[in-house]
């Protein structure tokens, strides 16, 4: 009797001792680390599935703001005597894919009655994550249309005649918007560009960033709101011309 009195102690003992405070297990700590190389998730307690990690953030959707237009944003590119007085055109203020893979700011000046236009068009354009190189107005090149085609620039409104005429361009009246003319460059109908870094570009269809070709997705796009493509023109071709109507 002595003796089982005895081992009943010493389990009753044990027993007590495995009562005190757990010690912490890696399954259960507090303790979360973050590394570069994956996002940050919460480890699993034993026996339940492991928290997923949450998903990296996406590029912003795409956004439009339209505002008025004063006259100090437009230093060269409008003067009195314009078709177009500066109070009928608007600054469009929009998200744009870049050729870098990454979602940018751009702005252009258009006519106030082509703003929705233009909105729906490069709101298309973001979705399809199709590149342009850089948007901005032509004022940033004091107006030169050609030191602006020269730097690749995506842009629209400029009071000047169009090439090779006394008429005005569709420009003039913000309703034509030049994109990419690096890789859409005006060529003659014998075939040259006056711009060397385009020169690779002048022919149809080519593979490219930023290239419209006949019938792709950027003319049909500009086509559905009635904006016409310079690369269908006949002898000379613009094929970073759209415009509302043609000209």
């Amino acid at each position: 009797m002595k003796r089982a009195a005895a081992m009943a102690f010493v389990v009753l003992a044990s027993v007590s001792c495995g009562a005190g405070e757990p010690v912490a297990s890696p399954a259960t700590s507090d303790s979360v680390h973050e590394t570069p190389e994956s996002p940050m998730s919460v480890p699993a307690s034993a026996g339940q599935k492991p928290t997923p990690a949450p998903s990296p953030t996406g590029p912003p959707p795409f956004s439009a703001n339209v505002s008025r237009v004063a006259r100090d944003q437009l230093p060269y590119s409008w003067r009195p005597g314009c078709p177009v007085h500066y109070r009928d055109l608007r600054l469009v203020t929009l998200t744009y894919w870049g050729f870098d893979d990454k979602p940018h700011t751009g702005q252009l000046v258009v006519r106030k009655t082509v703003t929705s236009d233009i909105v729906t068009v490069f709101k298309r354009l973001y979705g399809w994550r199709w590149p342009i190189k850089q948007m901005k107005l032509v004022d940033a090149y004091k107006g030169d249309d050609y030191d602006s085609i020269d730097a690749d620039n995506t842009s629209a409104f400029n009071c000047r005649p169009a090439t090779g005429s006394s008429n005005w361009s569709n420009h003039a009246y913000g309703e034509a918007i030049d994109i990419n003319p690096r890789e859409n460059p005006y060529v003659t109908a014998s075939g040259s560009t006056a711009h060397q870094n385009a020169k690779k570009f002048a022919k149809r269809p080519v593979s490219g960033k930023g290239v419209v070709n006949p019938g792709d997705k950027v003319v049909k796009a500009f086509s559905r709101v009635g904006w016409e493509w310079g690369g269908y023109w006949s002898g000379t071709k613009d094929y970073q011309h759209f415009s509302k109507g043609g000209g």
